[in-house]
């Protein structure tokens, strides 16, 4: 098993190959949880994710004994990445076999950092094996999670974590197939043993739990989930000890808490977490984590590689489900002015116009009359309730949706 003295190595070993990666305070989190919460950007982490740390270790570890063909890793994108850039760094050739649902940015961001990409596999672990696979051949394996050398690079954030804050009082982790937070457990639990450590998972891909409760790791059917860099069917051989031991709890996080948590990071902080990095957010805000008044709160914010489409998708969702995106359609008479009349009352409720549609022709509407669709940015629910009466004062039906 991987100890302090391991982890200690790995940051002497990786710590010019790495960004130390700043603590930051949020007084708006911690104001909303009564914690004083901090935020460990590992989004600013060299290709936007902590991987690169255990992906450094395991290369520096073995440099003398890669041979030409360079080392191989499997990854749905941030090992990926992390991997690329670690070889890079070391001179040595990449290639990463990623699951074919892996995202298109994940993909061009792992070849342009230099490695070959070969997408096979349904799952993780299917890439898993064709990369095992290939590497028989001659290639240096680096597992995403389950590898002890791994496991110690991504210790080395709780070393940076109590080195700035001595006085954590707990950290939460996102945990898939577990290597980060059985480094961050092993060290920070060495180092502080009163320290709490709890791993966050997102709710339709809970193998860590499942794991804990069987007993050694369980494979489950993990659904489609927008925490894409957590969603791992079986947690680690290797890390699962190490959770065991040194993890007090794991709890979960849904879709929406996600993708909330994601929004509040966005605006509040300006930071851009991929969903991975924004479950520690989700599962402190949804209560699953029971945090004393006043106790010093760590985030570890994993990652930031999240695709452009999907940061767009995942915003306007979680606006409209707090009620700042209003979705509605009149019909008016296909005559001048009515327009006009209608977008005064919008003006009159301080809406912001996003996007509007005309329609006419349509066989269920009236020949002299067009439908109107308009989205709105609005302030919340109460701003959306004074558009309705607004509205329906004028004398316009509303369709919402």
């Amino acid at each position: 098993m991987v100890s302090l003295a391991d982890i200690q190595s790995a940051e002497m070993r990786i710590s010019q190959n790495i960004i130390h990666t700043p603590l930051v305070h949020s007084p708006t989190i911690s104001e909303i949880t009564g914690a004083n919460v901090y935020l460990k950007l590992e989004t600013l982490q060299k290709a936007g994710s902590f991987k690169v740390r255990g992906a450094s270790n395991k290369i520096l570890s073995h440099l003398i004994e890669i041979g030409d063909e360079g080392v191989i890793a499997a990854s749905a994108g941030n090992h990926a990445q992390g991997v690329a850039v670690a070889a890079h760094s070391a001179g040595i050739p990449a290639t990463i076999v990623m699951p074919e649902w892996s995202s298109l940015s994940k993909q061009e961001a792992t070849r342009e950092y230099g490695a070959q990409v070969i997408l096979h596999g349904r799952t993780l672990e299917e890439s898993i094996g064709k990369a095992q696979e290939i590497a028989r051949k001659g290639r240096l394996f680096i597992h995403p999670y389950d590898d002890d050398e791994v496991i110690a690079g991504q210790g080395t954030i709780a070393l940076e974590i109590l080195s700035v804050l001595p006085k954590t009082d707990i950290i939460i982790v996102p945990i898939g197939g577990g290597g980060l937070i059985a480094g961050i457990a092993t060290a920070a639990k060495a180092k502080k043993p009163d320290i709490t450590i709890i791993g966050a998972q997102a709710k339709v891909c809970p193998s860590a739990i499942e794991a804990l409760r069987h007993g050694t790791p369980f494979r489950i059917p993990g659904g489609d989930t927008i925490a894409d860099g957590i969603r791992v069917a079986e947690t680690g051989v290797e890390t699962l000890p190490l959770i065991q031991h040194y993890v007090d709890q794991v709890v979960l996080a849904s879709e929406e808490e996600i993708a909330d948590a994601m929004l509040l990071l966005l605006e509040r902080k300006h930071i851009i977490a991929e969903g991975a990095g924004a479950v520690p957010l989700a599962a402190l805000l949804n209560g699953s984590v029971d945090i004393p008044p006043s106790s010093n709160v760590v985030l570890v914010i994993s990652g930031g590689n999240v695709d452009s489409a999907q940061l767009f998708r995942v915003m306007r969702q979680s606006l409209a489900r707090q009620g700042r995106i209003m979705r509605f359609s009149v019909m008016l008479a296909d005559q001048p002015g009515e327009l006009a009349r209608l977008l005064a009352v919008i003006a009159e409720e301080r809406g912001n116009i996003l996007h509007i549609h005309h329609t006419q022709g349509e066989s269920d509407m009236p020949v002299m009359m067009t439908r109107v669709s308009i989205e709105l940015e609005t302030r919340g629910w109460n701003h959306i309730e004074g558009f309705k009466k607004a509205l329906s004062a004028k004398g316009y039906e509303i369709r919402m949706g």
